[in-house]
């Protein structure tokens, strides 16, 4: 067995992918809180436009934790030719996707935001961002086709290199752009989302040089173009395609769960956003945990130890429940200081307080959930995750409608959503990996 599934190795594997995400998370931290002092308005806009956004991109985030997950696979089966091979053939697929989408945000967007959002000021603002932001999502495609492939060899440092330098380029085009500074036009919400774009395309060029210059590209049969492999392409498809829609169904729901708030009223709205932010990054640990147990699940099938599996899992989870349990620990003497980051109103930070302290019981949850639930899709199960997703979903989005419509709940209440997400999500996957027929899987 070569994959080793010790503590150091998994966090070896998972440590980058951590600064990586903490660097990502910077570029939302650091348009929410600029965004935050600009007005009340763009900082709820920008919850809206930035999940709606990040719902359509989930489409082709999912089809890279497929390739994530064969390329893996592969990886483990001492096949690092077809590593190459299945690279091409994903940049085909996320190329073809990206362009649709590109489309789909410029031509649909302004309607649909017409369609679901109520306020005026809430509209406008979260369609000047989207109608620049989307310009970015081939760049966006690209990071994560070199994301896939490096998680995927479980070579991971690069992507803590390329995020950090992504958020610094980031967070001086949004100083520069919304306040107009340097020279440079004042462009409100527009210019955070100018700024995301500029980002992207810098990590793109970064992430080609890096690879160019310290991969082995014959070894892998990298960067080698080829006509379509129709068995892969398919293979390809038939693992990914449910990622995709889970994803997509997973951000959705939250673009609901926002639109919900967002008829609460704009200060609820703002609330959540703060929230959302502070959410996100308590969750680091937790998604650099999750892709780390797809590659390693993926992997060990590949080698011939599927008897592994519970053990890559269980230890996975330690670590990521310990990671978020510091972060929470220092959080939660702070929660004021946290959340004047985001803004300087002093009635706005009394409210989100004790939405604040929600989330950080709710966090404490996810590392077992999230952990058992990417262990389902590194099996090369994905049809019976998306499955297992979409009736978690279910129940989720039916507790948050009760809780907004029905009881009339106060914000912090609706919060409480996040304790049946992550325990319903958590207790569906343990019982499907321990008494599912998961064994067999071909990737």
């Amino acid at each position: 067995m070569k994959t080793k599934i010790d503590h150091k190795s998994i966090w070896t594997i998972a440590y980058p992918i951590i600064l990586g995400s903490v660097a990502q998370n910077i570029i939302s931290v650091t348009d929410t809180a600029f965004l935050g002092h600009l007005s009340e308005t763009a900082l709820g806009a920008a919850a809206i436009a930035t999940i709606f956004y990040f719902a359509i991109v989930m489409f082709v985030w999912g089809f890279g934790l497929g390739t994530q997950i064969v390329i893996a696979r592969r990886v483990g089966e001492q096949n690092f030719k077809m590593v190459g091979k299945t690279f091409i053939h994903s940049f085909y697929f996320l190329m073809f996707v990206g362009a649709l989408l590109l489309g789909f945000m410029v031509i649909q967007s302004p309607s649909l935001l017409k369609w679901m959002v109520s306020s005026d000021g809430i509209y406008q603002a979260s369609n000047d961002y989207i109608s620049v932001r989307a310009w970015g999502i081939l760049f966006a495609c690209v990071n994560l086709l070199f994301r896939a492939f490096y998680i995927g060899i479980a070579k991971t440092k690069v992507i803590s290199w390329s995020t950090a330098f992504m958020a610094i380029v980031n967070v001086f085009f949004d100083y520069a752009l919304i306040f107009g500074k340097f020279g440079l036009p004042e462009m409100g919400i527009k210019g955070a989302a100018l700024a995301s774009v500029i980002a992207e395309f810098t990590a793109m060029i970064f992430f080609i040089i890096y690879t160019l210059k310290k991969v082995p590209l014959a070894h892998y049969d990298l960067f080698r173009f080829c006509k379509i492999d129709w068995p892969l392409f398919n293979r390809l498809i038939k693992v990914s395609f449910p990622i995709m829609i889970q994803n997509f169904l997973s951000l959705s729901c939250w673009f609901v769960f926002f639109i919900m708030v967002e008829r609460m009223g704009e200060h609820e709205l703002a609330i959540s956003n703060i929230i959302r932010s502070i959410y996100v990054l308590l969750m680091v640990p937790v998604w650099a945990f999750g892709s780390a147990v797809n590659t390693l699940v993926s992997q060990v099938i590949g080698e011939g130890f599927p008897d592994k599996i519970m053990l890559v899992i269980w230890r996975t989870t330690q670590l990521s429940f310990l990671s978020v349990l510091a972060l929470v620990g220092i959080s939660i003497f702070i929660p004021d200081l946290i959340i004047s980051i985001y803004t300087d109103n002093v009635l706005l930070i009394e409210h989100s307080r004790p939405v604040v302290y929600v989330v950080f019981g709710s966090s404490l949850l996810f590392p077992i959930a999230i952990t058992l639930f990417h262990g389902i899709s590194g099996t090369g199960r994905t049809l019976h995750a998306m499955v297992l997703e979409i009736v978690v979903l279910s129940f989720y989005l039916g507790s948050v409608y009760l809780l907004v419509h029905v009881f009339k709940a106060s914000i912090a209440m609706v919060w409480t959503s996040e304790y049946f997400y992550a325990l319903f999500l958590g207790t569906a996957s343990f019982l499907y990996l321990r008494y599912g027929k998961w064994l067999g899987s071909v990737v």
